[in-house]
């Protein structure tokens, strides 16, 4: 809805302003984030594509519209055209939403990111339960480096939390187990054969244009995360 300093009054809006329309009141000459707006129902849909064209809203039991001025930012984590093609979310209001896509990789292709990420979630899960956490173990570090982190960053926060409660130190770790029982050593084996495949193809080699990381489409640092946490010998495969 923004760029834009003024609102053009319209015909009034039929979108009535609900409990999730009140937002964008709260919000004018400012920012509202929408999440999970690929579970917005049909209806809801209707509501929000009226209100982004119409930049008015209504409170419930009202007939005088108010005029909104609001950036509107929305995430998801699913495939909306998908959605849109199987008739699950509307066409017209995917491509008013649409302006200016940001593709976020999901955190598995993120291994990179993960320090600073655990860094700030183990000092915020730290502050909340009232301890002093001052280190974070290297053999759990590499052991999350590793992990696909099906449940993304969500995952990762519920992995972090559970380990500041149980910590007893100053010094954070996790459980093996922990990851194992969400199914990783399946996971793992599968891993471990494209990891060992490409470094076969690249007679061991890891960094570079022809290296097993740009073959894998990964970072080099991940990958070298990634064969520590799988224990691979990536000597075996260089020429002899």
């Amino acid at each position: 809805m923004r760029p834009s300093s003024s609102v053009t009054k319209r015909a009034p809006s039929r979108a009535r302003c609900s409990d999730a329309w009140d937002g964008f009141e709260a919000a004018d000459g400012g920012t509202i984030l929408l999440d999970e707006i690929g579970d917005l129902p049909a209806e809801a849909q209707v509501a929000l594509l009226r209100v982004l064209q119409e930049r008015e809203i209504e409170r419930v039991g009202s007939s005088h519209p108010i005029a909104v001025d609001v950036r509107v930012i929305v995430a998801t984590n699913q495939d909306l055209e998908a959605a849109v093609a199987r008739g699950a979310f509307r066409a017209d209001l995917f491509y008013r939403l649409n302006v200016f896509p940001i593709a976020v990789p999901a955190l598995r292709q993120r291994a990179d990111d993960l320090p600073v990420l655990v860094e700030y979630l183990v000092e915020r899960f730290a502050k909340r339960a009232g301890k002093k956490i001052t280190r974070i173990e290297q053999r759990t570090m590499t052991l999350l480096q590793a992990y696909d982190w099906p449940g993304n960053v969500r995952e990762l926060q519920n992995v972090i939390e559970r380990g500041v409660v149980l910590c007893e130190g100053e010094t954070f770790s996790i459980d093996d187990s922990w990851l194992k029982a969400k199914g990783a050593p399946a996971g793992g084996a599968q891993e471990r054969a494209t990891i060992e495949a490409a470094l076969a193809a690249t007679k061991g080699r890891v960094a570079g244009p022809t290296g097993a990381a740009a073959k894998l489409g990964m970072p080099r640092q991940t990958l070298d995360s990634k064969i520590r946490a799988l224990r691979i010998d990536k000597v075996q495969f260089r020429p002899r």
